[in-house]
């Protein structure tokens, strides 16, 4: 049987994509991570989206030890959104140092112990906030440290890599979720649900994707599928 693990954090991209391979993977794991974020409201969404579409097979991975190690404004209460990391000015305060190479590195735990190939993640290098463990280069680095420290053939797939947050609209036009990705994801940094504060970064390019795709649906939407192979 053709299965899939799917990162789901419940914001828009995790949230394409878990629609979009619900309709190419015969079974879709999801596998959520609860690191003491601030906002829970993000939690909160993963599980009620995957139980919208249909997913039975949902982890909730507890792994708050990260709060103790990590410096970020999404885990620690004294930093501010707005600001630059304090450890490098270079990213920005909700840069959390590690999480991607600790998300990928227990979800290829949980991928090889069910016997799953392909590990889907959400992240972005054309629209994003900035931060270096969503580029294609570590991406592709980690499958093959993974693929080497298990000795598995494990893949991580990443549909949204190349898309712009207008493209990404159109998936989930294409997939017809939008709806649920208006009103159920928190996507925001201030962890408010659907529309978020339309202030902090991530609301920002969201809205500015949203307002493009509006207003040449037919455009985006072409863009899209000729860059996900669909035309």
């Amino acid at each position: 049987m053709k299965k899939a693990l799917v990162i789901f954090s419940g914001g828009q991209d995790s949230t394409t994509c878990l629609s979009y391979y619900t309709h190419i993977y015969h079974e879709i794991h999801c596998i959520t991570f609860d690191y003491n974020q601030l906002h829970k409201s993000e939690i909160d969404s993963a599980l009620l989206i995957a139980k919208k579409l249909g997913i039975n097979n949902h982890v909730v991975l507890n792994i708050d030890y990260l709060k103790n190690i990590a410096i970020s404004s999404l885990i620690n209460k004294n930093i501010s959104i707005n600001n630059n990391h304090p450890l490098d000015n270079f990213f920005p305060s909700t840069f959390v140092p590690g999480r991607n190479i600790l998300f990928l590195t227990l979800s290829s735990i949980y991928a090889y112990s069910n016997k799953i190939n392909s590990v889907i993640l959400g992240v972005n290098e054309i629209d994003f906030s900035g931060y270096p463990d969503c580029s294609n280069a570590f991406i592709k680095n980690m499958n093959d440290v993974i693929k080497i420290g298990m000795n598995c053939h494990i893949n991580f797939i990443t549909p949204l890599m190349n898309l712009n947050k207008s493209e990404i609209w159109a998936l989930s036009d294409y997939c017809n979720v939008t709806d649920i990705i208006l009103t159920d994801t928190v996507t925001c940094y201030n962890g408010i649900k659907g529309i978020g504060c339309s202030e902090c970064k991530s609301c920002i390019i969201r809205k500015k994707g949203f307002d493009k795709w509006k207003s040449n649906r037919s455009y985006y939407m072409n863009n899209m599928k000729r860059k996900m192979g669909l035309l």
